[in-house]
């Protein structure tokens, strides 16, 4: 699915050059020279969808106001130059109290419509100094990872735009109940990338009356093909209440979660553990591959996320998952974790067994579990121990393995 994904994606690269009609530009851009690109921040609406006395972006988030994780996220990057924000009126305390001593420009007032916002900002940076790329983003989405923005800017070296996308997971269905395809849609985030002055034109050349769903929009109606890139789930967006209980409200930095998991012995010639393999004169009986270990990792990090347990992500009276990989189990943490603006720091995985031995695959799986996760398998332990002959797993009646993760705020 994810390779087949990323190749529609790369696909779907097909437009005009943002540097075209701009010979200075383009020669510059050829040579290797770095665009000039300034980040606009919309953060104009009211967010009363999600609750509370203050706009969504002016509220705390995982130890920082929403607003300031996303100022963050863009103005710590070194391929932005400048980072310019849209407020609503009124809000100017509000601004200044998110910011703190950030040193930012002026915001710029938005309007009525988010539209009307984007435009007023894009009319500011016009007046302030010339920008080649412009990357427009909600400050509902308060964690933008840098492997994003690396790929929007890089489409925007042949592409008038670019904008995140991710593939739809849930089934769709209209409201009278008919699905449709998944394959044939994409969830769309931001920020998005523009050649400036093609977004400006559009913008100025949009009917205000008519609502736009987001900037990759208003750019198709002045004829111009946009490139879609891979997302992340790390840019959700906050929208309502529920959003805001999913954060950290200890000490906004630190999560642990527990699990353990046991599989009986059945007959077989191999079992699945960490991922691996492994020949053995038994297999482990469940409904799924039976992966005693990644279940284990796999419930400590929904433990630490609060998100319940593998059971119920993955139930085990679903035909769908009989005889499923537990690798996608464990990926499916990890992409949660991402949701939540975490970062899983470190894994601890004891698995408690007479045989087979796991030493001699001890490398491996912990490679292959950092594999899964995309993270380093320095920060992945993978230890085993025996009960002295005592218990099930002492009499060689089946398998038990217990896990620790340690999640952490991701960093930008």
């Amino acid at each position: 699915m994810a390779m087949d994904f990323k190749r529609g994606i790369a696909a779907q690269h097909l437009g005009r050059n943002p540097l075209a009609g701009k010979p200075g530009l383009a020669k510059a851009h050829r040579m290797d020279a770095k665009p000039h690109v300034t980040a606009l921040i919309v953060a104009a609406g009211s967010g009363e969808r999600a609750g509370g006395e203050k706009p969504k972006q002016y509220r705390e988030f995982e130890g920082k106001v929403v607003f300031a994780h996303a100022i963050d996220s863009l103005a710590g990057h070194s391929a932005i130059d400048a980072v310019r924000a849209v407020i609503g009126d009124g809000q100017q305390r509000l601004y200044s109290e998110a910011i703190g001593e950030r040193p930012l420009p002026a915001p710029v007032t938005g309007s009525t419509t988010r539209q009307g916002s984007v435009l007023n900002g894009l009319e500011a940076i016009a007046e302030s100094g010339p920008t080649d790329i412009v990357l427009i983003h909600d400050a509902a989405r308060p964690f933008v990872p840098g492997a994003v923005i690396e790929r929007l800017l890089a489409a925007c070296e042949t592409h008038v735009g670019a904008i995140p996308v991710l593939p739809v997971t849930d089934s769709l269905a209209g409201k009278d109940g008919q699905t449709v395809r998944r394959e044939d849609f994409v969830t769309v985030q931001t920020p998005q990338a523009f050649a400036f002055e093609s977004i400006l034109q559009a913008h100025r050349a949009w009917n205000r009356d008519r609502p736009a769903t987001d900037d990759a929009e208003i750019a198709r109606a002045s004829g111009h093909t946009i490139a879609t890139v891979e997302g992340d789930r790390a840019l959700k967006k906050l929208t309502f209440a529920d959003d805001f209980d999913q954060q950290d409200t200890a000490h906004g930095t630190v999560r642990t979660g527990m699990g353990f998991d046991v599989h009986a012995f059945a007959p077989g010639d191999h079992i699945w553990l960490a991922g691996i393999r492994i020949a053995h004169d038994r297999s482990l009986a469940g409904h799924s591959d039976a992966d005693v270990a990644l279940h284990a990792l796999t419930d400590a990090i929904l433990g630490a996320l609060a998100e319940g347990d593998i059971g119920d992500h993955f139930p085990p009276g679903d035909p769908q998952w009989k005889g499923a990989g537990s690798d996608g189990f464990l990926r499916h943490a990890g992409d949660l974790t991402k949701s939540h603006g975490l970062a899983i720091a470190h894994l601890d995985v004891t698995i408690v067994c007479e045989a087979p031995k796991i030493g001699p695959h001890r490398d491996a799986m912990r490679a292959r579990i950092a594999e899964i996760l995309a993270m380093p398998e320095k920060s992945v332990s993978v230890k085993a121990t025996t009960t002295e002959r005592l218990g099930f797993t002492g009499r060689g009646e089946g398998i038990a393995a217990q896990a620790v993760a340690t999640l952490v705020l991701a960093r930008r």
